[in-house]
């Protein structure tokens, strides 16, 4: 059960404070008001003039301004006066006839969020406003009721913050993300269909039905060659066998660097067994069929193993401290999102712990939920018939990509990109592929490519949506 996307521990982004910032950080100074702004900034103007919205800071790099914003969110919107959070979201304007390229990766934005651009804010010469999801990081209510964390109080924020924003921008709107970032993206659309022109949701995946997953097992049968596979399959067990020596190992090591299994897992066992389930995924999610030449044999040392299981899934992702920051990730695939529920045939007689593999492991005893198949049956079956300009790419190695969407014929499309893994995008696809997928953006968007790169601006970084697992 590898999370869909991995970012970095949890805490309050205070303040861009890098050279000219014509902010300070909210900790420093009073939030700017549309009194503040001077009468030459009709950009800052318009931003602060939004009801609930501040401006926590801003920079000003070459050929873009940078904000770091909140906005005031019900707690619940179906009860708006009950309660209210600020939500983290940052603006990458470029200019104010650009489109907008709405992106959410379903989880925090950065401690110190920088600005940087998804592939199709890049290929549209887009502005750009990322959106932290709800219960993560600083964006979460105090006191927490996880109840109103579900896909349509999340796509109900964003269609918040787009309306706030149609009121500086009056261009084309795209959403995207990746991974779970992608999947929120196809919820926002399915709620509130009116909000953007088009949606490209690379590598998302669609748990309709959650125990019938034969898909996730179909693709560990056929992903790569037999020998590839053979490999992988004898590690895990490897270290299965091993586990009366790689265990204490593992203890040691959490122990020196502070890690815990009291709030998760329950034990460094049963976060090794873990580990050792989720390290095939791990391998397939972000590696390539060329990287099996590096697979230890089951000849290998103990020392050879551990590491490379530690390389590859990562044993400090399921302690208390790795898990703290996904706790809402969890929470949600508990209840609503599903989850990959495989047989691990090849293991049977090595683990200890039958139905571990699943998000309520890994949460704390009061977060735990039953799941509610009906929210994700109705979006399957929304997109797959009534859904319009939406686009799917996914990676033809990317485990996650193994149940996916299917779109409707309504100016819908889906692509898959050979050998790729979860970071699979519109680069990576064929030529003819790759032309389609751009012409088909750009007209959503309502741009020609020279519009487009008449905006480029290559000093800001390429996000690809799908930050490192290992790093909490």
């Amino acid at each position: 059960m590898s999370t869909r996307t991995r970012l970095l521990p949890a805490a309050l982004a205070l303040a861009l404070l890098t050279t000219g910032a014509v902010a300070q950080p909210a900790s420093a100074a009073a939030p700017l008001t549309a009194s503040a702004t001077t009468a030459d900034d009709a950009l800052l103007a318009k931003l602060t003039a939004i009801p609930g919205l501040t401006v926590v800071s801003e920079t000003q790099p070459s050929g873009f301004r940078f904000f770091v914003l909140t906005l005031t969110q019900p707690v619940d919107h179906r009860h708006p006066g009950k309660g209210t959070y600020q939500q983290r979201f940052t603006l990458l304007h470029r200019s104010d006839d650009a489109p907008v390229v709405l992106y959410t990766s379903g989880y925090g934005l950065p401690v110190n969020p920088s600005a940087s651009q998804t592939e199709p804010t890049r290929l549209l010469g887009a502005n750009q406003v990322s959106v932290e999801h709800r219960f993560f990081r600083s964006s979460r209510p105090d006191p927490a009721d996880w109840s109103k964390l579900d896909i349509w109080q999340e796509a109900s924020d964003e269609h918040r913050i787009v309306q706030a924003l149609k009121t500086v921008y009056h261009g084309k709107w795209i959403q995207t993300g990746a991974s779970k970032g992608g999947m929120t993206s196809v919820y926002h659309r399915r709620f509130y269909p009116g909000d953007v022109d088009g949606v490209v949701a690379y590598v998302a995946p669609n748990d309709r039905v959650n125990p019938a997953d034969r898909a996730y097992d179909e693709f560990f049968a056929n992903v790569g060659d037999a020998p590839c596979r053979t490999v992988l399959d004898n590690v895990q067990k490897e270290a299965l066998k091993r586990r009366d020596r790689l265990v204490p190992r593992f203890e040691a090591e959490a122990a020196q660097n502070g890690y815990t299994f009291t709030r998760s897992l329950g034990t460094a066992d049963r976060s090794f067994e873990m580990t050792v389930l989720d390290s095939v995924w791990a391998f397939w999610q972000y590696s390539s069929e060329s990287d099996c030449a590096d697979v230890p044999p089951a000849t290998a040392t103990d020392d050879e193993i551990y590491d490379w299981i530690d390389t590859v899934a990562g044993f400090s992702f399921y302690t208390d401290q790795g898990m703290d920051y996904y706790v809402p990730y969890y929470r949600q695939a508990a209840a609503q999102l599903g989850w990959p529920e495989l047989t691990f045939k090849h293991l049977r007689g090595l683990t200890r712990y039958p139905g571990l593999y699943q998000p309520n492991s890994v949460l704390p005893a009061a977060l735990r939920t039953f799941h509610n198949p009906l929210p994700m049956l109705n979006v399957d079956h929304w997109v797959s018939k009534q859904s319009s300009r939406m686009m799917f790419v996914y990676g033809q190695n990317d485990p996650w990509s193994a149940e996916r969407f299917t779109p409707s014929r309504n100016d819908s499309h889906l692509y898959v990109a050979p050998g790729a893994n979860h970071g699979a995008n519109i680069s990576r696809l064929p030529d003819a592929e790759r032309q389609a997928a751009t012409d088909t953006l750009l007209r959503w968007a309502g741009v020609s490519g020279a519009q487009a790169n008449q905006r480029t601006a290559p000093s800001i970084p390429d996000d690809d949506m799908l930050p490192d697992r290992h790093t909490f």
